[in-house]
C-alpha cells in the first residue's frame, strides 16, 4: 500500500476520533496539503506535509508510513514526523492556556445568574 485516502490515514493517524470529523476538517479548509485545500478523497503518499488543526491543537507533519487501520498510539505515533516549530508553539499555546484559562470553560451549559456575574467580575 503506497497511498491512501487523507481522511483516512488522519484517522489512522489519530488526529480525529471519526472519519467524519476528519472529512469534515477536510472541507473546512482546517486540513492543507502543502499549504493547499484539498479533499477528502486525496490521496497521501510519502513524504507529504500537512497542516492540521482539529480544533484545540495545530500540527505541521510529514507523512513518514501509510496506513488505513486505526491501531495503538505508539503506532499511530510512528506514522508522521512532527517539525520541531510545531512542537514549540503546540507546548507555548498549552502553556498559555494553563495561565490564562477562557473565563466561561468551567462552565458546563447555559450559566446561571450566579455564574454570568463572576464571569463579568472576572472580565472586570
Amino acid at each position: 500500500m503506497d497511498q491512501v485516502r487523507i481522511d483516512k490515514w488522519l484517522w489512522a493517524a489519530r488526529f480525529f476520533k471519526t472519519r467524519s470529523l476528519a472529512t469534515d476538517a477536510i472541507d473546512n479548509g482546517r486540513v492543507r496539503l502543502d499549504g493547499e485545500r484539498i479533499k477528502p478523497a486525496r490521496a497521501v503518499k510519502l513524504g507529504d506535509l500537512l497542516n492540521i488543526d482539529n480544533g484545540a491543537d495545530r500540527w505541521d507533519v510529514e507523512v513518514l508510513q501509510i496506513s488505513d487501520q486505526r491501531g495503538p498510539a505508539p503506532v499511530a505515533r510512528s506514522l508522521y514526523d512532527e517539525s520541531a516549530a510545531s512542537v514549540a508553539k503546540r507546548e507555548l499555546m498549552k502553556e498559555g492556556r494553563r495561565l490564562y484559562p477562557e473565563p466561561g470553560s468551567t462552565i458546563k451549559g447555559r450559566p446561571t445568574k450566579r455564574d454570568r456575574r463572576a464571569l463579568t467580575k472576572a472580565s472586570e
